[in-house]
């Protein structure tokens, strides 16, 4: 895909969203779980605060005693994590094993008797504990005093159940993020076929096998075929005002012209050959120049999506000059498949084969060979004759535009240059090469 290419842009744009939502749910996620699993360690914390709180008695010596202590063999092990204290007047009565020489540094808060707080306070070895307490008042056989009882956790039990889940639930995001990722491409592959089908199709009008766009797309796309139609259309209409006009033209000039042919035959029954020659000349100058005019105006504003039969269209052409003095002598060939087409104006073809076969007629001796090829480009009209051929340091003068090299004779009058100027109307090209067996001029139009 190319820089800048709407496809890339919506995949990208695709892609950038799916990570950042993925990346918010899984922060989102493990806020939950951490949640989750704290709701749980207080719900655990608040077990054993219940069991410690339920369990005071007196021992032999009368001092308060924990009768019944949490099962969790963790209380029991030094710096385990898990701890229980016990505060009267401000100074520990009780703790657990766990706590070894340490003791939970309660903040001096104020706790109605039975309410429970939560804290986060700092534990042995810079941990950070997780600490339920409740203030109760014993009962008259345990002395009345107020008690305050504390449970904690560290909290590294905590982070270390949120890593294991992020580990486990990573790999489950990757699956998900590749399925999103490839959703989105086919969304972007599908949604963007239709644009597919609007280049597809205007391909086919270029090539000539088709006149519109036409309405099988969706109505998102629709508005823009209607206009492309809309300018076919009125691209259409402006080509036949500007055939007309050249047509118009060309009947303008022609009657003036037949006036003058006639004045010179006049001149000539008068004895006049020398104003009668200056004057055939002029004419044919203006004939050759209004010919020539003509023909670019009209090649100008062709119809691109025009087809031509090339078998058809040489055959008629070369039919004509067969009926000169000159092409009457020669062995014409045409080696052209009924029915192959290119992409040109018939009219167009006309004129530069006529031009072509004209100049051909006069210098070949014996034969003129007509032959197509094709390529992935081109459609190629080779014109080959057995004639004395141009000279090289010709070659340019002859192909220049408005080179007039051939001024003798009948025929179209529009000279080589013309001929490459239908051409290149057409997106293809004019060559000519020459050897010691011949010319072969070479006329392609773009498939």
């Amino acid at each position: 895909m190319k820089r800048g290419s709407l496809r890339m842009r919506l995949l990208l744009g695709g892609v950038a969203s799916i990570l950042a939502a993925l990346m918010l749910s899984a922060v989102g996620l493990m806020f939950l779980f951490e949640r989750h699993v704290e709701r749980r360690v207080e719900a655990e914390l608040g077990v054993y605060l219940d069991q410690i709180v339920a369990s005071l008695d007196h021992g032999t010596d009368g001092s308060l005693i924990i009768k019944r202590p949490p099962a969790d063999p963790r209380f029991a092990i030094p710096l385990s994590g898990l701890y229980w204290q016990l505060n009267a007047g401000g100074s520990t009565v009780l703790r657990s094993r766990s706590l070894w020489d340490a003791q939970l540094a309660l903040p001096p808060d104020e706790l109605a008797d039975g309410a429970v707080h939560k804290h986060r306070i700092a534990g042995p070895g810079g941990s950070e504990l997780i600490t339920l307490e409740r203030s109760i008042m014993l009962p008259v056989r345990l002395g009345r005093a107020d008690i305050r009882a504390a449970v904690a956790l560290d909290t590294a039990d905590i982070v270390a159940a949120v890593r294991s889940f992020t580990i486990d639930l990573l790999p489950y995001l990757a699956v998900i993020a590749l399925f999103l990722i490839s959703a989105a491409y086919a969304q972007v592959a599908i949604g963007l076929k239709p644009l597919d089908a609007v280049h597809k199709r205007l391909t086919i009008i270029r090539q000539g096998k088709a006149q519109k766009l036409g309405s099988a797309f969706p109505d998102e796309i629709l508005p823009l075929t209607s206009e492309v139609d809309a300018l076919l259309d009125a691209r259409e209409e402006q080509i036949e005002k500007a055939r007309a006009r050249a047509g118009d033209l060309a009947h303008g000039f022609k009657t003036p012209l037949q006036v003058l042919a006639g004045d010179v035959e006049r001149l000539r029954v008068k004895g006049e050959y020398d104003i009668a020659t200056e004057i055939e000349q002029i004419a044919t100058t203006m004939r050759r120049h209004v010919d020539h005019e003509l023909t670019r105006a009209r090649i100008a504003s062709g119809n691109p999506d025009a087809r031509a039969n090339l078998a058809e269209v040489v055959e008629r052409v070369v039919a004509v000059v067969r009926r000169t003095p000159e092409g009457a002598k020669l062995d014409w060939t045409v080696e052209i498949p009924k029915g192959a087409v290119a992409r040109i104006h018939p009219d167009d073809l006309a004129e530069a084969m006529g031009s072509l076969l004209e100049n051909a007629a006069r210098h070949a001796r014996k034969a003129v060979l007509i032959r197509m090829r094709r390529d992935d480009d081109f459609t190629l009209l080779s014109l080959i004759d057995d004639g004395a051929g141009i000279p090289k340091e010709r070659l340019e003068e002859v192909l220049a535009r408005g080179g007039k090299l051939d001024q003798s004779g009948g025929g179209a009058g529009l000279g080589l240059a013309i001929v490459g100027e239908i051409a290149e109307a057409w997106g293809g090209y004019f060559e000519i090469r020459t050897s010691s067996t011949g010319v072969e001029a070479n006329f392609g139009v773009r498939n």
